[in-house]
């Protein structure tokens, strides 16, 4: 974070940012902002920062480089702020102002101290969240088919963009997959929302997948989807074994338990004696 004052007129230049507010510390009687992030997955953004206000509030204010300044979480005292919506434009790089306001009724010609964040892109940097596995197969393909996560952002008609909406040729998806209990994974690459993979159909396969931008510096990788498994290699008699084994423990709980009692019952004198 960084620490400055705001200008006083419309149309003067900003200041050159001052030292970090973490190391310098603010000025006496100030209150000071410092450790402001930027949280984003699929494009839903939370600025954070500390400390909690005692005896003020705070304002956000988001600069785009090419936008007009938004205001969000006015005169709050939450050290948080969803800021989703001031950044419609993806691709235009933001800084946030977190302003600390003394009160309500401050002179409108003093100017709050503010802390500034780190400047950031939704589009180099927000986080990939993880696809939806809709359905799978396997015989001598494994087939996959899966959904882009969505964002926060609708189009006209109500309905949700996706990250393929925003990304679109940008965007990839890779396939990890492995025989069942191995080791040694595979991967695959697509643009499309399914996977159609040459495998053993005696062996079972587990796999998750995971978008990518390839041509982010940072970030390229997403989360990854939650791990399944096919159940084709199992034939009738393996399910057939596993139910015996399973019988046969459950009986030995149950005539152990029987000895135990029974040899309890011996150990305990007659009634009248």
């Amino acid at each position: 974070a960084r620490a400055g004052t705001r200008p006083r007129h419309p149309g003067t230049c900003r200041p050159a940012p001052a030292a970090p507010v973490a190391s310098r510390g603010p000025a006496a009687g100030t209150p000071g902002t410092v450790n402001i992030t930027w949280s984003s997955i699929n494009f839903k953004t939370i600025l954070q920062w500390q400390p909690k206000p005692s005896g003020y509030f705070y304002t956000v204010e988001i600069h785009g480089q090419t936008s007009d300044t938004k205001k969000k979480c006015t005169l709050t005292t939450e050290t948080e702020c969803d800021v989703t919506d001031a950044l419609r434009n993806v691709k235009e790089t933001y800084t946030a102002h977190i302003l600390s306001v003394q009160s309500t009724g401050m002179d409108n010609f003093e100017e709050p101290p503010f802390a500034s964040s780190e400047k950031f892109t939704p589009y180099n940097q927000t986080v990939l969240g993880k696809p939806e596995i809709q359905h799978y197969t396997q015989d001598s393909k494994l087939n996959i088919v899966f959904q882009d996560p969505l964002t926060p952002y609708m189009f006209p008609n109500g309905s949700f963009q996706s990250i393929r909406d925003i990304f679109k040729h940008d965007l990839e998806y890779k396939l990890y997959y492995w025989k069942d209990q191995s080791s040694g994974k595979k991967d695959a690459t697509t643009k499309s929302n399914t996977f159609e993979i040459s495998v053993d159909n005696k062996n079972n396969y587990c796999f998750y997948i995971q978008a990518i931008i390839p041509s982010r510096r940072e970030n390229r990788t997403g989360q990854e989807s939650m791990v399944l498994c096919t159940s084709v290699g199992r034939t009738i008699l393996d399910v057939i074994a596993i139910a015996v084994i399973t019988l046969a423990i459950v009986l030995s709980v149950i005539l152990c338990k029987r000895k135990k009692a029974k040899a309890a019952r011996e150990k305990e004198p007659f009634n009248g004696i």
